[in-house]
């Protein structure tokens, strides 16, 4: 099991987490390539598309070799589609584990009673963790939650709950649905749900730095952390963890964007650097790279309307 193999090392689990349109296979390589990261979460699939037999989502679900270990993550809100999609996604590609969302605030996503709507149905919810273990035996499975959907107490009550049914692990995010991404994540709360909890528990939402890994880890007490948009733009956030605020040369900078190009082009296609323009756009906010360069605001207006491998280079031979 990935989550005692690193426990066991009396360790904290550093874990890229699950982001739409983002935590692709090109994404968690080159995260992967630059170290420090125990386990990375994939974007998350559709169990109702994985059981139609998507191509699309299928692919989705696939893994290149040097990304794992490796959790998939899954949404959906029937008990027997969910079950049925993980093993489809186990015999596809065998990852080693599998994560439900129950947290995306997102409505297109939790106007079908997906994401963390689940949480206003505990019962619901048990239902589809327990036929999703049965259907993938001994493979690790985890959930992501908020605190909960309007009440910031919910989870006092859904991860009893959730532990009962069979889950393995438990990421909380400190914000309601009803926040969605304002205001603040309360790691206070996320420290009362560690104490509730008797399986391990991962800490979500705003650590953005990595000299901020120490300090939610002492506050929440979990068991780990889970980096969402921190990473963003950033995929040496967890080989920085505990070396005191040092950047990355510009240098390096540009030479990891452009292996991340490439390995994106090597996944979709000539089609790739349209949609690669999004991380071109994290990679080079200014908070990202650590200090203003001149003209950076007329440079990144370009960088993010590029349309071929070479537009990319001639622009990054700009930045000086």
């Amino acid at each position: 099991m990935w989550i005692d193999k690193i426990l066991n090392k009396n360790k904290k689990i550093m874990a890229l987490s699950p982001m739409a349109d983002m935590t692709d296979s090109p994404f968690c390589r080159i995260v992967r390539q630059i170290g420090g990261v125990d386990i990375v979460f994939r974007e998350m699939v559709s169990s109702e598309a994985l059981v139609r037999g998507s191509e699309k989502t299928l692919k989705m679900a696939e893994f290149h070799k040097t990304e794992r270990p490796i959790v998939q993550q899954i949404f959906g809100a029937d008990p027997l589609i969910m079950a049925r999609s993980a093993d489809i996604v186990m015999q596809h590609s065998n990852p080693e584990g599998i994560d439900i969302n129950m947290g995306c605030p997102v409505y297109k996503i939790t106007s079908n009673f997906n994401g963390c709507a689940l949480m206003k149905d505990p019962e619901l919810a048990s239902k589809i963790i327990k036929e999703m273990k049965s259907a993938i035996g001994d493979t690790p499975l985890s959930v992501k939650i908020r605190l909960g959907w309007s009440n910031p107490d919910d989870f006092k009550i859904f991860i009893p709950a959730i532990e009962r049914a069979g889950v393995d692990l438990i990421t909380v995010h400190g914000r309601t649905k009803e926040q969605g991404y304002s205001g603040v994540s309360d790691w206070q709360r996320i420290a009362e749900a560690k104490k509730i909890a008797t399986v391990p528990l991962l800490a979500n939402g705003d650590i953005h730095e990595p000299s901020q890994v120490s300090e939610a880890l002492e506050i929440t007490g979990a068991d780990g952390v889970l980096i969402a948009r921190g990473a963003l733009g950033n995929p040496w956030f967890f080989d920085m963890i505990g070396k005191n605020g040092e950047m990355v040369s510009l240098d390096e900078r540009k030479r990891v964007v452009l292996e991340h190009l490439k390995l994106h082009i090597e996944h979709y296609g000539e089609r790739g650097i349209v949609t690669f323009r999004k991380h071109l756009s994290w990679y080079f906010k200014t908070n990202k790279i650590g200090q203003n360069l001149p003209n950076i605001k007329e440079w990144r207006s370009k960088i993010v309307q590029v349309k071929t491998l070479e537009e990319v280079e001639s622009l990054l031979g700009e930045l000086n």
